[in-house]
């Protein structure tokens, strides 16, 4: 069987198929296959063989919201194949449910035996990174259980109980011990002269606290039907630009995307809410800093994504001091997970306060969206929220005692705290990693607007001036202070941070576009750094890289330090546009959408960063999220910038 994996994705549940439609449970460090729900893995091995064999795929499951393909059994050109067999598979919220037609090519009465082997090992996805750990997970035990019309397995350990229910139309006639703790659902199906059997197989998933009532879908269908419904409601509206068909093509496809890719969620009153996920297969959960990015360039066309997301991250604001989570009064959450492993505490991303940016962009958001929509009701039921991220920014983020927003490595999660958040990610340039408390440029600008918009929020909407005085001198001394230490003069071009010293960690790297779309530069400042991002060692083409070429710290194929990141250009174009370097916006729009057009028009989480010039293709980035929010919603901020120009 093929080794690629096909995403089914649906909210916080997504399968990971084969071409011929099975589960294999492969370990490995790529995208993993299987069911997954709330970060386990509820299947871990679904197999179809028919009279004792693995068919073969005629026509292999390609991309779309349903896996479909069409098997026959392996033979040569003086064997006909004896049946067909139709495969159809989908997944819904908690649930995965395939159809099985197997049709008889011959003339005469026809008897197959048609098999599936079902398991479910309930692994954590932590467990199938490649991060070279091992977690002991005393106690545990998994149960099977034969049902009438199918088999149950059960995960244990404590007070933890995690099930996946496997249910079949028509009942099995059997099932049978295979002796590796998986069970195999067999069929003897009497087929008359050509005829057609069908059979319908529904897998409920249900992870320990979800107690959400939910049913599996009646066919792959019936899922199917409800996905084309939920993304003509995203893509309804939306003035698409005719001059330019491949970027209106993304936009469509990003807004798509984003529909799939809601996720349920629950505000400081305990309303349901959906809000962006992060990514499959990797991140499909709510990260602070992607949901609030992907809600941003979403706000002119989509405001209901950033009135979700606010509520839903305010009701996760840390209000105490948690020194496994870095949590502090005042914070946006970084990462929310619901899997074992964050239960028992042997990974700290239960809830996880990471982040240096989430907090700022926060704010960004909330006055965003205020402006955008005049919704002033949502700025007073969050005002005790802002204040509070504004507290901790002053306080505990750094800006009074630093004069900078800081973060230190935290040694049981995140070395980098930033958007480039991979260990290494933040260095000089020829490759020495920042030490001690780094102060990176690209949150510095989110602090900034952060205090602007919040000041403007105060003063017309909390009716505080002084309040709104003493933000408006916080981000005015920010930005002196900003120009006069992170500057390099001989270079025309800021720091990428400064380390615990205050010393200018000197890469040339993309976060200076950052700057522009927050506003922190001056206009000479900002317009220097707009055309150096457009010069060749930066601009790969596609887009502009993470860090320029040239430089000892330079790879194409590392995750930070020289890769192309959809949403990275998407909010450098939009720097590029608020200067008036319009050109060199719809120069780094172009690429962007001409990598799109490429891959379907959708824009993986990463490429990288090899130049078109020296190849015709953009290259993939191995182990990127294949649907990413910030990356699908990262046409639309193109679309803001440039129009359809």
């Amino acid at each position: 069987m093929s080794d690629r994996h096909h995403l089914l994705v649906h909210g916080g549940t997504f399968a990971a198929v084969g071409d011929g439609g099975d589960i294999s449970g492969v370990r490995g460090a790529g995208s993993p296959d299987g069911l997954f729900v709330r970060d386990a893995r509820h299947l871990s091995r679904w197999q179809l063989t028919v009279d004792g064999a693995v068919p073969e795929p005629l026509t292999p499951v390609a991309d779309g919201d349903a896996a479909r393909c069409v098997l026959v059994p392996r033979g040569g050109r003086q064997e006909p194949p004896a049946y067909t067999v139709f495969r159809e598979q989908a997944v819904g919220d908690g649930a995965f449910v395939e159809s099985l037609k197997v049709t008889s090519n011959r003339p005469a009465p026809t008897t197959v035996r048609l098999a599936i082997t079902a398991d479910a090992d309930f692994t954590d996805q932590f467990e199938l990174r490649s991060d070279y750990r091992t977690y002991a997970k005393t106690g545990a035990t998994r149960s099977r259980q034969v049902l009438d019309d199918g088999v149950e397995f059960v995960y244990r350990r404590g007070e933890w109980r995690s099930c996946t229910t496997v249910t079949a139309e028509p009942a099995p006639d059997a099932v049978e011990e295979t002796g590796t703790g998986a069970r195999r659902l067999v069929w003897t199906l009497d087929l008359a002269p050509h005829g057609t059997a069908e059979l319908v197989l529904r897998v409920m998933a249900r992870p320990h606290g979800d107690k959400r009532a939910l049913r599996v879908p009646a066919s792959p269908t019936a899922v199917t039907e409800q996905l084309i419904a939920l993304e003509g409601e995203f893509v309804e509206g939306v003035a698409f630009p005719t001059g330019w068909p491949e970027l209106a093509a993304a936009c469509a496809r990003g807004l798509a995307d984003l529909a799939s890719l809601q996720l349920p969620a629950t505000g400081p009153d305990g309303e349901e809410l959906r809000v962006p996920a992060a990514g499959a297969p990797w991140f499909l959960t709510l990260l602070g800093r992607d949901a609030l990015l992907t809600s941003l360039f979403a706000l002119p066309y989509r405001p209901q994504l950033a009135a979700a997301t606010l509520p839903a991250l305010a009701a996760t604001q840390a209000t105490e001091t948690g020194v496994d989570s870095v949590a502090q009064p005042g914070k946006i959450v970084h990462e929310v997970r619901h899997g074992e492993l964050a239960h028992f505490g042997q990974v700290p991303y239960g809830r996880y306060y990471g982040s240096v940016d989430a907090t700022p962009l926060f704010l960004v958001l909330l006055g965003a969206y205020v402006e955008q929509t005049g919704d002033t009701a949502l700025a007073r039921r969050l005002e005790p929220h802002a204040r509070a991220a504004i507290g901790w920014m002053l306080d505990h983020g750094g800006l009074t005692s630093r004069g900078y927003l800081v973060y230190r490595a935290d040694q049981g999660g995140l070395a980098n705290q930033n958007w480039k958040d991979s260990p290494g990610a933040i260095c000089s340039a020829d490759g020495t990693r920042a030490s001690g408390a780094v102060m990176a440029a690209g949150a510095q600008g989110y602090a900034y607007d952060a205090l602007r918009r919040t000041a403007w929020i105060a003063r017309t909407v909390w009716a505080d001036e002084t309040y709104a005085a003493l933000l408006e001198q916080a981000a005015g001394d920010l930005r002196d202070r900003f120009q006069r230490d992170f500057w390099m003069p001989e270079r025309s071009f800021p720091a990428l941070a400064l380390d615990g010293d205050g010393r200018q960690v000197d890469a040339l790297a993309s976060d200076a576009g950052h700057l522009l779309w927050s506003g922190l530069l001056d206009k000479e400042y900002g317009e220097a750094v707009g055309r150096r991002l457009l010069e060749p060692d930066f601009f790969s083409g596609w887009g502009v890289r993470t860090l320029a070429a040239g430089q000892a710290a330079y790879h194409p194929l590392s995750y930070h330090r020289g890769s192309v990141w959809p949403h990275d250009n998407a909010l450098i174009t939009l720097g590029l546009a608020r200067y008036g370097l319009h050109d060199e916006a719809r120069t780094v729009a172009h690429g962007l959408v001409d990598a799109a057009n490429a891959t379907g028009h959708r824009l993986p989480e990463v490429i990288a960063g090899y130049g078109r010039d020296a190849h015709a293709e953009p290259v993939p980035y191995p182990h990127a999220c294949e649907r990413e929010s910030r990356s699908a919603a990262a046409p639309l901020a193109l679309l803001t910038a440039v129009g359809g120009a």
